[in-house]
């Protein structure tokens, strides 16, 4: 476990920590610090979510290719056959089914990476303290600025969100409503279209309702550091995609699109009902001068 221990602080949470600190002596705050490595963590990880956008579309195309769906009925009774069917018809078409999981994978140990650093960041006790100046790197000349200053707009980055306002007995925790509405905006529109019945589509349906509430539990419980990567990681990934022009609005508001629709048919019917009645009147008129 030792070795483990040593090998996490080396390649994970020191760099980590050493580049907060190293961003908060620029900016000279370090909730802006957190919102600005959440961008350069984003970019260094934007291969990956090319990556990942590339295996999502090459998967849409496999459910939906006559291949897969030739096999799905030929072995529908055989679900051992069809599955080893289903990893040489991977390999054929060049698919990794598990390449996409890869972002979200890498994910986590930022996640306890981050957390860890602004936990270690924001120390003021002695002991605490003196673990701190011993994970700094000589090149970074941060020390100066310790201890660090926890406060950022209405939040203590070091204790769990709440806005206090006058008249209420309880405070509202916004980082964490934040935090889940962002992520359901997120999984929402990174989420191809799938057809009803689609292999794996009731498992991703899943996944975009508990992955919100468990992220907005995390940013309910922890420090408010860690909640303000959240919503800011949100944020840059759905711009991401937006300016590659991946998002797919259809499935955030499908019934809002599809009331529109309608009301464009309604509207196209009511002129083609208006255009007959003009024949008509225009046929009583010709018929009057007969």
């Amino acid at each position: 476990m030792e070795i483990i221990s040593i090998v996490w602080n080396t390649l994970i949470m020191h760099p980590m920590l050493n580049s907060l600190l190293w961003i908060y002596g620029i900016l000279g705050n370090f909730g802006l610090a957190i919102i600005v490595f959440t961008i350069v963590v984003r970019l260094i990880t934007h291969p990956l979510t090319v990556q990942q956008l590339k295996s999502t579309s090459k998967m849409q195309e496999f459910q939906q290719s006559k291949e897969w769906q030739a096999l799905q009925k030929k072995h529908k009774d055989n679900k051992q056959q069809l599955q080893q069917e289903q990893m040489k018809l991977y390999q054929e078409m060049g698919i990794n089914p598990f390449s996409s999981c890869l972002p979200t994978l890498i994910q986590f140990p930022i996640i306890i990476g981050l957390y860890q650093s602004i936990m270690r960041a924001l120390a003021s006790a002695p002991i605490p303290m003196e673990k701190l100046y011993n994970n700094l790197y000589s090149i970074t000349n941060v020390s100066k600025l310790l201890p660090v200053d926890q406060n950022f707009l209405w939040m203590n980055l070091g204790q769990p969100e709440r806005l206090y306002l006058f008249g209420l007995s309880f405070g509202i925790p916004v980082l964490a409503i934040l935090v889940l509405i962002t992520t359901y905006m997120q999984s929402k529109l990174m989420t191809p279209v799938s057809q009803p019945g689609e292999q794996g589509a009731q498992m991703t349906q899943a996944m975009n309702l508990y992955m919100p509430l468990f992220m907005g539990y995390l940013a309910l419980t922890f420090a408010s550091g860690l909640a303000l990567y959240f919503v800011a990681s949100n944020l840059v990934t759905i711009g991401q995609y937006a300016l590659m022009g991946k998002l797919n609005w259809n499935n955030l508001m499908p019934a809002v699109l599809r009331r529109g629709g309608t009301s464009q048919s309604k509207g196209g019917t009511s002129q083609s009902k208006g255009g007959t009645s003009q024949s008509k009147g225009g046929t009583s008129q010709s018929k009057g001068k007969g």
